[in-house]
């Protein structure tokens, strides 16, 4: 049976800090990362902490979302990217690694499905 959704876990380490410390370009990866899984944005918010500090935020989608949130002193992201319907997640997934460029990662994925199928 197709599961309803997919609901990738993404830890990336060794990122360059000043692109974990930049909420407009991080958003830019976001919006390109839902393009590549054919994924339809519906909102978007980026939260920076200030000089230096790290992000929060969330790309919300016709089929789920994708958010992030950054540790710049520590070279860390952790991404959830989580997609349902057509969509193709692994392809964000794929594009996230590429553009963040961690020197190690590590990702888990859940399908996500009701009991009542």
């Amino acid at each position: 049976m197709k599961p309803l959704g997919q609901h990738y876990l993404l830890e990336c380490d060794g990122v360059e800090p000043s692109l974990l410390a930049n909420p407009e370009q991080l958003e830019q990866i976001l919006r390109q990362a839902a393009q590549q899984a054919q994924a339809h944005i519906v909102f978007a918010h980026l939260h920076h902490f200030g000089e230096g500090q790290g992000v929060t935020g969330v790309l919300v989608l016709q089929e789920s979302h994708i958010t992030i949130h950054t540790w710049p002193e520590y070279a860390y992201a952790a991404l959830d990217v989580f997609m349902c319907g057509q969509a193709q997640p692994q392809l964000a997934v794929a594009y996230l690694i590429e553009q963040l460029q961690p020197q190690q990662h590590r990702w888990q994925m859940i399908e996500r499905q009701s009991l009542n199928m």
